[in-house]
């Protein structure tokens, strides 16, 4: 047998030990990086917002063709989404939402923010139901009318508002500050 001659010795044992530290600590980032790329490959940050909304769509696409049985199915898109809605939140409201009050929008501001309030009131509705419910696919369809209406708003009225009240420069800030907070929760 090939490699069974092999003693392994403290100092082997300390090198793979500290190799697999190593690894351990490197996991999280590479993953957050990972899921963080595809918005920080968009180079302006309302573009990224746009592809994030695209896969929110997706995910939400998903979910409407679970049926009663797929319970745990429904579970875990149900936290996929949770988890990519509570990321997208986080990033529009620490940066751009903060931003448009920056720049006088306050009203809009504050609406998309109360956008954010209703729909995480959906989701935690979504979690406490059972998933077999039949009720429950319909409100992840009157969740998904309010997505696409908030999402409407943003993308062709509020953003494009913003990013026109920008210089280049402080655009480019926005997407930097953006996808370091993305980065967070990713």
């Amino acid at each position: 047998m090939l490699g069974s001659h092999r003693h392994v010795t403290p100092g082997n044992a300390l090198l793979a030990g500290g190799a697999g530290l190593l690894l351990g600590l490197l996991a999280n980032p590479m993953r957050k990086l990972a899921v963080q790329a595809p918005t920080m490959l968009k180079k302006v940050w309302d573009e990224a917002l746009a592809a994030e909304h695209k896969a929110t769509l997706a995910l939400m696409d998903l979910i409407e063709k679970t049926t009663e049985q797929d319970t745990g199915r429904r579970s875990i898109l149900l936290a996929q989404l949770k988890h990519a809605i509570g990321k997208h939140s986080f990033q529009e409201e620490n940066t751009v939402y903060a931003m448009m009050r920056q720049r006088e929008l306050l009203e809009p501001a504050k609406a998309l923010n109360e956008d954010h309030a209703e729909i995480k009131q959906f989701l935690f509705e979504l979690t406490e139901m059972p998933k077999s419910d039949p009720q429950w696919i319909g409100k992840v369809r009157a969740l998904r009318t309010e997505l696409e209406e908030h999402m409407r708003l943003e993308e062709n009225d509020h953003f494009p508002r913003l990013r026109r009240a920008l210089s280049e420069e402080e655009n480019q800030h926005l997407s930097a500050a953006m996808n370091k907070e993305g980065l967070k929760l990713a």
